[in-house]
C-alpha cells in the first residue's frame, strides 16, 4: 500500500515537472518571436533611416550619387563576408546568443557611422548672404569687375589654399561606409537563423502566418525609421553650436543639411537593447518524447511542432565536432545548388531585388527632385503613406496563404500575379510628369528660351556683364518674374536690404523687362500642375505598392519549401548572399551613376573638386530611374516561365515517389504484420504446450 502511494506520488511529481517543462517550452518561444520581432524592428528602422539620410550625407560630405550608393551598398558587403558560414554553422550552435552578438555588432556599427559629426568641422555652404547685425549697410551682389577674370577664379585649384590642410570631408565618409559594413556584418545571423529557429517549432500550416507577422513587424520599422529621418532633417546639423538665426537657407534648400547623426545614435541605443533578450533564451526547446506536446493551451501548443515534423531537422544538441561539420559543407552546398528550382527563384529574385532596391534607395530624392519637396516631408510621406501600405500588404498576404491554403504552386502562382499586377500600374508613373524648374542660364536663357543645358558660360550674359561673378556658386535668388537666378550677382542685383533669410535683392538688371526688378534667397516655387499631380502620384505608389507586397509572404514560403528541411538553414543563407552580392551592392551604385548623368549644376567644394549636384533635369531624371526599375521587372517576368514548368515537374516527380513510397510502406507494414501474427501465434502454442505440462505435473 505504501509503496503504491509512493509511486502515485513520484508520477504526480513528473507529471508535474513536465507541465513545467512544456509551459517553460511555450513562454521561451513566445519570448524569441517577441524578440526577434523587436531585432527586427530595430535592424529594419536604422537602414530605412540610412536610406533617409542619402540627401544629407551627399551635401554634408560633397559626395555624387554612385558614392552614396558605395556607401549603402557596403552594408550589404558586411553581409557577404560571413553570411554563408553564419546560416551554416550557426544553424548547429547556440541561435540566440548568435542573433544577441549581432544586434550588439549592428550597434556598434551605427555608432560610428554618426562619428564623423563630432571630428569634422561645423558646415559651411556657398553663400553671398550674410547675416549683419545693427547694420543698415549691406554689400552689393554684384561686385564691379572684369568677366575676363572669372576664368582664373573658376579654375580648380592646383594647390589647396589655405585652410584647407584641415578639411577631412574625403576621409569622414570612410567612417560611414565601415560602420555600414559592422552593421552588415551584425545583422547577418538574424534573418536565417531567427526565421529557422521558429519554423522548428511551430505548426506547418502556421509558419505562413508566423513569418507574416515578423515580416510584417521588419516592415513597421521603416515607418519610424522615415519619420525619424523626417525630423531629423528639418533640424541643421550644427544645432547647438550655430545661432539659428545667422542661419540663411531653409529645409528646402539645395544646401540644406539636416541633424543626420542625431537619428544614428537613436536607432544604436534601440538596437543595443534588441540584443538584451537573446542573451536568456534556451538553445533549442525541450521537446516531451514520443508523447509530443501536450495542449497546455490551445494558443501555446501551436507554437511548437509535433515531434515527427522533426525527425529530418539538425538537433542542435548533438555533440557535433567543427571538422565534421565543415566537411559536410561543401557536399552539402552542391546538393542545395543542384536543385533547379531553387536556382530559378534565385535569379528571379535577384533582378527583381536589384529593380526594388535602386527603386527604394533613392524613391525619397525622386520625391524631392522631381515634385520639389523637402527632403522632410519625402521621408515622411515615404513613412506615413507608403510602408504602412507594404506592412499592410505583407500581413495581408501571409493571411490569404493561410485561409486559401495554398501549395507550392499555388503560391508561386500568387506572388507572380500580384507582381505582374503592380508592373502594368508602375508604368502609369511616367504620365505623372512635372515641368524642369526654371533657372536662367541652366533651364533656359535669359531670354526665356528652353535650353536644358548647363555650360559656365551660358549663365553670363549682357545684363550680368558689368559684375564679376562665379558660375561654379550656387546661391539661387528667386525673381519677382518667377524664373530663378544661380546668385544674386548672375541675377545683376547691385543692391539689398534685409538680413539672412528676410534678404531682398534690389535693382536686378536680368529680372524682368524693364531690369530693375526685385529678388528674393531661395528658388522660386514649383508650378500649381506639379501640385496637382503630386496627391495621385502618391495613391498610385500606395496601390502598387500594397498589391506587390501581398506576393511577399507567399514568394519566401515558396523559398522554404521548395527544399528539403535539413537544408532550409543554408539555402535561406545563400538566398541572402546571392541577393545581397548581386543586388543589395551594386543596385544603388549603378542608379546613382545614372541619376548622376541627369545632373545640370554640380556644387564645388571648398578645396576644389566636383561636390553634390544641386539640381537636375527632371525629365531625363524621370526616365532613367523608372526605366531601369520597370526594364529590371521585365526581364524577371521572363525568367519566370522555365521556373513555372520545372516547379510543375518537381511536383509531379514528388507524388510520383510519394504514391511509390506508400505501396512500399504498405508491402513492409503487411509484412510486418504478418510476422507479429506468426510470433503470437508460436506463444499461444508454447504457452498451451507450457500449460499441459504443468497439468501433467499437478497430477503427479
Amino acid at each position: 500500500m505504501g509503496a503504491e502511494q509512493g509511486r502515485t506520488q513520484r508520477n504526480g511529481r513528473s507529471e508535474a515537472a513536465a507541465k513545467e517543462s512544456r509551459s517553460s517550452s511555450c513562454t521561451s518561444l513566445k519570448m524569441f518571436l517577441v524578440a526577434l520581432s523587436f531585432a527586427y524592428f530595430a535592424k529594419a528602422l536604422s537602414g530605412s533611416y540610412m536610406k533617409s539620410t542619402i540627401t544629407q550625407l551627399e551635401r554634408r560630405f560633397d559626395i555624387p550619387s554612385y558614392l552614396i550608393g558605395v556607401i549603402d551598398g557596403s552594408f550589404e558587403i558586411g553581409n557577404l563576408l560571413v553570411i554563408a558560414f553564419v546560416s551554416y554553422f550557426g544553424a548547429k550552435l547556440h541561435r540566440p546568443k548568435i542573433i544577441a552578438v549581432g544586434c550588439v555588432l549592428m550597434s556598434i556599427g551605427t555608432f560610428i557611422i554618426a562619428l564623423p559629426h563630432f571630428i569634422i568641422g561645423r558646415y559651411e555652404f556657398e553663400t553671398s548672404v550674410r547675416w549683419v547685425e545693427n547694420s543698415t549697410v549691406n554689400p552689393s551682389p554684384c561686385r564691379v569687375g572684369s568677366p575676363a577674370d572669372l576664368a582664373q577664379e573658376d579654375k580648380l585649384p592646383e594647390v589647396p589654399s589655405t585652410g584647407c590642410e584641415g578639411e577631412s570631408n574625403l576621409s569622414m565618409w570612410i567612417y560611414v561606409l565601415l560602420g555600414n559594413v559592422l552593421r552588415g556584418i551584425g545583422e547577418t545571423p538574424v534573418q536565417p537563423l531567427g526565421i529557422s529557429y521558429i519554423d522548428d517549432f511551430a505548426t506547418e500550416e502556421n509558419a505562413a502566418l508566423y513569418v507574416g507577422c515578423v515580416q510584417t513587424i521588419s516592415v513597421v520599422g521603416p515607418v519610424f525609421g522615415y519619420l525619424l529621418g523626417s525630423l531629423c532633417a528639418k533640424i541643421y546639423v550644427d544645432i547647438g553650436f550655430v545661432k539659428m538665426e545667422t542661419i540663411t537657407i531653409t529645409p528646402a534648400d539645395a544646401r540644406w543639411v539636416g541633424a543626420w547623426w542625431l537619428g544614428y545614435l537613436i536607432a544604436g541605443v534601440i538596437t543595443l537593447l534588441s540584443a538584451i533578450p537573446f542573451w536568456f533564451l534556451p538553445r533549442s526547446l525541450p521537446m516531451s518524447g514520443s508523447q509530443g506536446p501536450e495542449k497546455c493551451t490551445p494558443e501555446q501548443t501551436s507554437f511548437i511542432k509535433d515531434s515527427r515534423l522533426l525527425k529530418n531537422k539538425y538537433s542542435a544538441d548533438d555533440n557535433t565536432s567543427f571538422i565534421e561539420m565543415a566537411k559536410d559543407f561543401i557536399p552539402t552546398l552542391r546538393n542545395l545548388l543542384g536543385h533547379p528550382v531553387y536556382l530559378v527563384y534565385i535569379c528571379v529574385t535577384i533582378i527583381q531585388l536589384n529593380s526594388l532596391i535602386g527603386m527604394v534607395t533613392y524613391k525619397p530624392k525622386y520625391i524631392e527632385q522631381h515634385f520639389r519637396q523637402s527632403a522632410s516631408k519625402a521621408n515622411f510621406l515615404m513613412g506615413v503613406i507608403n510602408i504602412p501600405a507594404v506592412a499592410l500588404g505583407m500581413f495581408s498576404g501571409g493571411l490569404l496563404m493561410k485561409r486559401l491554403k495554398l501549395n507550392i504552386m499555388g503560391a508561386a502562382k500568387f506572388a507572380f500575379g500580384t507582381s505582374l499586377i503592380g508592373y502594368v500600374l508602375s508604368l502609369f508613373f511616367f504620365a505623372m510628369s512635372c515641368e524642369n524648374a526654371k533657372v536662367a542660364g541652366v533651364t533656359l536663357s535669359y531670354n526665356s528660351v528652353d535650353t536644358i543645358s548647363y555650360d559656365q558660360q551660358s549663365v553670363f550674359t549682357a545684363c550680368n556683364s558689368e559684375c564679376s561673378c562665379s558660375a561654379s556658386e550656387w546661391d539661387p535668388v528667386c525673381g519677382e518674374d518667377g524664373i530663378t537666378y544661380v546668385s544674386a550677382c548672375l541675377a545683376g542685383c547691385t543692391g539689398s536690404a534685409g538680413s539672412g533669410k528676410n534678404t531682398v535683392f534690389s535693382n536686378c538688371s536680368c529680372v524682368g523687362v524693364a531690369g530693375n526688378f526685385t529678388a528674393s534667397t531661395g528658388q522660386c516655387p514649383h508650378t500649381d500642375d506639379c501640385d496637382r499631380m503630386f496627391p495621385y502620384f502618391l495613391a498610385l505608389s500606395v496601390i502598387t505598392s500594397f498589391i506587390i507586397s501581398l506576393g511577399g509572404t507567399p514568394g519566401y514560403m515558396l523559398l522554404i519549401r521548395c527544399i528539403k528541411p535539413q537544408l532550409k538553414s543554408l539555402a535561406l543563407g545563400f538566398h541572402a548572399l546571392a541577393t545581397r552580392t548581386l543586388a543589395g551592392i551594386p543596385a544603388p551604385i549603378y542608379f546613382g551613376a545614372i541619376i548622376d548623368t541627369t545632373c545640370l549644376k554640380w556644387g564645388k567644394k571648398r578645396c576644389g573638386g566636383i561636390g553634390a549636384c544641386r539640381i537636375y533635369n527632371t525629365t531625363a531624371y524621370r526616365i532613367a530611374y523608372l526605366g531601369l526599375t520597370l526594364s529590371l521587372r521585365t526581364v524577371s517576368f521572363i525568367i519566370c516561365i522555365p521556373g513555372f514548368i520545372l516547379l510543375s515537374r518537381q511536383l509531379k516527380a514528388e507524388e510520383m515517389n510519394g504514391v511509390h513510397g506508400a505501396l512500399a510502406n504498405g508491402g513492409a507494414e503487411l509484412e510486418a504484420l504478418r510476422k507479429e501474427e506468426f510470433v503470437i501465434i508460436n506463444s499461444d502454442q508454447s504457452q498451451q504446450t507450457s500449460d499441459n505440462s504443468t497439468d501433467r505435473e499437478t497430477r503427479l
